[in-house]
């Protein structure tokens, strides 16, 4: 079967390996339909490394999917095939203490889809533990299914942000993650939600959704812009997700006296925060790495009718062409959101 590998820095090749076997006990076997491109991706592609993490063998590229059911093992009951589903592409360990205090996103031992030294799910066919595999309702397609992986860290950030009904919030960057994250923050109760970005075609995604406010921060303030709306309050949950180490510059000044700044996006290197400015308003820090415990929560928020996934797909392409897309991947056009590749249909 055709795989998308990552053979150094730089080098994407679409290789034959051979197909997963049976699945084992509470393991199922899935034939993968979409699986969509994200930043990680294109990092690992571009500079070969993460933070500690560091390709150093060839490695599957991709981890946000759906697919549909082939086969179950011994002891699946939730699944049958062909049921389409969702994976979520990290694999703690049982008996970790992180697994055991309910914090499995921490655990040292993850296994998580692409990232070195474990193969992704840009391939044809992968088994996974029925465990951390989600049936999707009708109501959600392939493509959508493909997105629960990041609408489940907007999910985690909005959860971290311990929002309360009729807050106001602002989000920094509107790529992705920035986008899911604002349309978390309205379902886990926000009034209305502030979305900032440099790049104004970014910010048109946005259009025509219900309480959300975009900031062209090329041409306004966002700290300015939430206070002349708030009486010169501010905004009680502040989500940084854009990655820019210059942003912490001004998050401090966004926030409401007593509020919280969640750090959702990851920076290149250390940044520099004015830890006076947010002692004075009191504010809460929180940080969040993936996502706990909110999967099955995304997808049942997904179905319903307060959240658009389907929005954020730029474009589909064939597996054939899967270089072609890190390529486009890594020019980091401002007028793409989430590219995909469909793997099914492809064989």
């Amino acid at each position: 079967m055709k795989a998308v590998v990552l053979q150094e820095k730089g080098r994407i090749t679409i290789d034959d390996i051979p197909r997963p076997g049976a699945p084992g006990p509470g393991e199922v076997k899935i034939a993968v339909h979409t699986v969509g491109i994200c930043g990680s991706d294109v990092h690992y592609y571009t500079h070969g490394r993460i933070g500690q993490f560091v390709l150093e063998q060839p490695m599957i590229l991709g981890h946000e999917a759906s697919g549909t059911v082939l086969e179950v093992g011994d002891g699946v009951e939730h699944l049958s095939p062909g049921d389409r589903v969702a994976m979520e592409p990290g694999i703690p360990n049982p008996r970790s203490r992180a697994s055991r205090e309910g914090r499995y996103n921490v655990d040292p031992d993850v296994r998580f889809w692409a990232t070195p030294p474990v193969d992704g799910c840009l391939t044809e066919e992968v088994t996974h533990p029925a465990e951390y595999t989600y049936r999707l309702p009708d109501s959600l397609s392939y493509a959508e299914g493909a997105l629960i992986e990041p609408f489940a860290v907007g999910m985690q950030a909005a959860t971290k942000a311990r929002l309360a009904p009729g807050d106001v919030a602002a989000v920094v960057g509107a790529g992705t993650i920035g986008i899911v994250t604002a349309m978390a923050a309205l379902a886990g109760g926000a009034s209305r939600v502030y979305v900032s970005d440099i790049a104004p075609e970014k910010l048109e995604k946005l259009a025509g959704l219900d309480g959300i406010v975009p900031v062209d921060a090329s041409r306004e303030d966002l700290a300015q812009r939430v206070a002349a709306d708030t009486d010169g309050w501010g905004a009680q949950a502040v989500f940084e997700a854009s990655g820019a180490g210059a942003a912490y510059g001004f998050v401090a000044d966004v926030a409401a006296p007593g509020g919280v700044v969640v750090c959702v996006g990851m920076p290149t290197g250390p940044v520099q925060f004015d830890v006076v400015a947010a002692q004075a308003k009191e504010l809460r820090i929180e940080t969040i790495f993936r996502y706990v415990n909110v999967y099955r929560k995304a997808i049942d928020l997904a179905a319903g009718d307060t959240v658009d996934l389907a929005r954020l797909v730029t474009e589909t392409l064939p597996l054939e062409r899967s270089v072609e897309v890190f390529d486009r991947g890594a020019e980091a056009r401002p007028t793409d959101t989430k590219l995909q590749i469909r793997v099914d249909g492809s064989r």
